[in-house]
């Protein structure tokens, strides 16, 4: 299904369309058109599928590309996987907020209402019982309001929206601020609160897993549904042409159709004039550590915020470390952390001596999320020009959802452009 080896002798000539791009918008776009009758070529430059979405394997453990989760409650997700085969194993509901000196244990009030009210015994408490109201009600509205409602309310930042909701400034600045900034990769709550609702929805209805064999787990099970010979990795493309594309090596593609599902850095380039979000960074460290420094597959927030949280991965996927060893995983935001304060900083929240922690790897990413500051356009046309679409999560909300519905969505209207005899127009 996938070739991988030199692009010249192995890609087509022409396809009806051309996908540029194997990360879930990509195969998304393509398998929604094959099944439509089209004949599409996906071409990723990678050497494997997924975009941002790819697990490596290093010295026997598995390693996400960055810290990632997946939400079962996306309605993309539930259309488009077997999830079963994924083999998905959860994380604990909530997280723990840490200091450094005590920890918090936050739950969602809807679901576990009497382990959300012994947070009122901590001393001090980190959310009022006003806080737990209107958490709970957050919630409920999160959960019982349709996504199309929730894309109408009224525009503002997520900080507004939270004190909007009866939240105190002391839970949004010592609770959701710290979580928050882990979801967005920002720590200025500025993302819009059309998206905080979206997610937050989300994580509600949903549960955050992780598959069995990673993260990459899923945009493979994507390509492994497309024709023999639709797609070939190692094959980047170096710019657009009237009558298709022509890859780094020189050798022309013809298509009736071009989809560049990139991100949005690739996707400017290939597409000079197409607007794009500025982009959240961020680092995940991944080290080794002798024993688990928390015997739960819990989130670790870090109230501080001088890291956005950390998690001892082979608590949630064991497979994940080859020997008994922990896997632990840290994050902070951008591209500058070193390596030594992250390490520190994670053993201050655990209460543990990390001098013998082994750094595995460091991935800095720089386009890790599409930014959503107000006002942040949902659902915008892929089109940009005749015969010409641009499709991912830069063009949708900053989500495997987002990403598979712009895929959808671009899927859409190619299809009926060619089916109207305009290439895009």
């Amino acid at each position: 299904m996938t070739d991988h080896s030199g692009p010249t002798t192995n890609v087509p000539a022409a396809a009806e369309v051309i996908v540029v791009g194997a990360g879930a918008a990509g195969l998304a776009c393509a398998l929604d058109l094959t099944a439509a009758g089209h004949e599409v070529l996906v071409l990723e430059a990678a050497e494997d599928v997924g975009g941002r979405m790819r697990t490596d394997v290093v010295r026997g453990f598995r390693l996400d590309r960055g810290f990632q989760v997946f939400n079962t409650s996306y309605p993309q997700v539930r259309r488009r996987f077997d999830l079963a085969a994924l083999r998905l194993h959860p994380f604990t509901p909530g997280f723990l907020l840490a200091d450094g000196q005590r920890a918090h244990r936050l739950v969602d009030p809807t679901r576990r209402p009497a382990q959300a009210l012994g947070l009122l015994a901590d001393r001090p408490p980190p959310l009022s019982p006003r806080d737990l109201v209107a958490l709970g009600l957050l919630g409920l509205g999160a959960a019982a309001l349709p996504a199309a409602l929730l894309k109408r309310l009224p525009e503002t930042s997520t900080a507004r929206a939270l004190r909007g909701a009866g939240l105190s400034r002391g839970a949004v600045e010592g609770v959701l601020r710290p979580f928050l900034a882990g979801v967005f990769l920002e720590d200025e709550l500025e993302t819009s609160s059309r998206m905080f609702h979206l997610v937050w929805r989300s994580l509600v209805r949903g549960s955050l897993c992780l598959p069995e064999e990673g993260i990459g787990a899923v945009p493979r099970q994507l390509a492994a549904r497309l024709p023999p010979g639709r797609l070939v990795c190692g094959a980047p493309v170096d710019r657009l042409t009237a009558a298709g594309v022509v890859l780094a090596d020189g050798a022309a593609v013809r298509a009736r159709a071009v989809v560049v599902a990139t991100g949005p850095g690739a996707a400017a380039r290939l597409l000079p004039g197409l607007e794009v979000p500025a982009a959240r960074a961020v680092t995940t460290f991944y080290h080794v550590a002798p024993a688990s420094p928390l015997g739960e597959p819990t989130l670790v927030v870090d109230a501080g915020r001088r890291v956005l949280n950390t998690v001892v991965l082979s608590e949630v996927v064991p497979g994940c470390a080859p020997d008994g060893r922990a896997l632990v995983s840290t994050s902070v935001l951008g591209t500058e952390a070193e390596e030594g304060a992250a390490r520190r900083r994670a053993g201050e929240l655990y209460g543990v001596d990390v001098s013998d922690w082994q750094l595995l790897d460091a991935y800095r990413i720089a386009e890790a999320l599409p930014a959503g500051p107000v006002p942040l356009a949902l659902g915008r046309t892929t089109r940009f020009g005749p015969g010409r679409y641009a499709c991912g999560d830069h063009r949708a909300t900053a989500s495997v959802q987002g990403a598979l519905a712009s895929g959808a969505r671009a899927a859409r209207e190619v299809a009926a452009d060619l089916a109207g005899g305009r290439n895009g127009a």
